[in-house]
């Protein structure tokens, strides 16, 4: 039976966060129906209850009870689909959704959800299961008050088009909750693949998927990109132990995130295989004898404009200057 622990660090206003190259250009950096495909596999893979997509997905949900209004309409977005669906579909605690959408690429996905929703006691919210692509969203524009995605968002190829389509499906001053992985995500194993692969083989070549990194300055401004108001961004650093890197690798399966680049290699040969576990054995075990994986999970938060939002001040508008700020409080010191 896996022995899995979870502890969390918060990075709260993270300014130097990096986002993939994701533009409007036809560049295809993942192999979306490979992606398809593995969602099909984790469908019937995941777990009734996953400790780590359980934390994730009420820890966004949690963002809602911040938030004083209700969003009668809400849409699911592919990723952590049942665990958000079901925290979607719990009374009292979901944000004042009424009527929800739950959507996902992967046809086994949207079937699982479905068949786990009938089966589930809570079913006080209106929902509906579709198949669709998150990169073309069969979604009218201005008509859901809220639109959420957990965990599913850094696998498409164009994340700031696929974002703008989110806004243009929300109403006015509806809410935009997005969890995706960051650049930090796995990267005990991205270091002992690195290692095996030049003993083994000579050189590198990618295994592990880029996730969030390196392009837009910060997901702040992706968010501003996107068109969204009131952007708020924060991380958390998740790190769970498991008994062994096959074990992660498992998990890794289950929940339907294993590499889809588009440009990798082969399968991983044997022995160098065998050389990543020995590395991740010998330079991360704890102990206890278990191994940790990092996953940073990078929380965003958006809205789309509405006239009763705050605004900021016109440039040039302060009444007072730093200057006598600075002066009232070093004459207090």
């Amino acid at each position: 039976m896996r022995r899995v622990s979870l502890w969390r660090k918060q990075a709260w206003a993270f300014r130097s966060l990096r986002l993939a190259t994701f533009s409007t250009s036809k560049v295809t950096i993942f192999d979306r129906q490979l992606k398809r495909t593995q969602r099909d596999r984790a469908a019937w893979l995941t777990p009734s209850h996953d400790p780590l997509l359980h934390t994730v997905s009420q820890n966004l949900v949690d963002r809602l009870q911040d938030c004083n209004k209700t969003f009668p309409t809400a849409l699911c977005l592919g990723g952590s689909l049942q665990p958000i669906t079901r925290s979607l579909s719990a009374p009292h605690a979901n944000g004042g959704v009424e009527k929800l959408f739950v959507m996902d690429a992967s046809y086994d996905m949207v079937q699982a959800c479905k068949n786990a929703y009938h089966a589930s006691n809570h079913r006080a919210v209106e929902t509906h299961f579709l198949v669709a692509d998150e990169e073309f969203l069969p979604i009218k524009e201005s008509s859901v008050d809220l639109v959420v995605s957990c965990l599913g968002l850094h696998w498409t190829n164009d994340l700031p088009g696929a974002m703008i389509q989110s806004r243009l499906a929300l109403k006015p001053d509806g809410l935009f909750l997005a969890a995706i992985l960051g650049g930090e995500t796995l990267k005990e194993l991205r270091i002992a693949c690195t290692l095996a692969q030049m003993e083994r083989e000579g050189g590198i070549s990618p295994r592990v998927s880029p996730l969030a990194q390196a392009c837009v300055r910060d997901a702040g401004n992706l968010l501003t990109r996107a068109g969204f108001t009131l952007p708020g961004v924060d991380v958390d650093e998740y790190i769970v132990k498991y008994e062994s890197a096959l074990e992660l690798i498992e998990h890794l399966r289950a929940m339907g995130e294993i590499n889809a680049l588009s440009q990798m290699n082969s399968i991983l040969k044997r022995d160098t295989a065998l050389a990543t576990a020995a590395i991740y054995d010998s330079m991360f075990s704890a102990e206890d004898g278990t191994i940790p994986a990092t996953f940073q999970v990078i929380y965003m938060t958006g809205w789309r404009e509405h006239s009763s939002q705050q605004k900021a001040k016109r440039r040039g508008s302060a009444t007072v200057s730093f200057n006598d700020i600075q002066k009232q409080f070093g004459s207090q010191s």
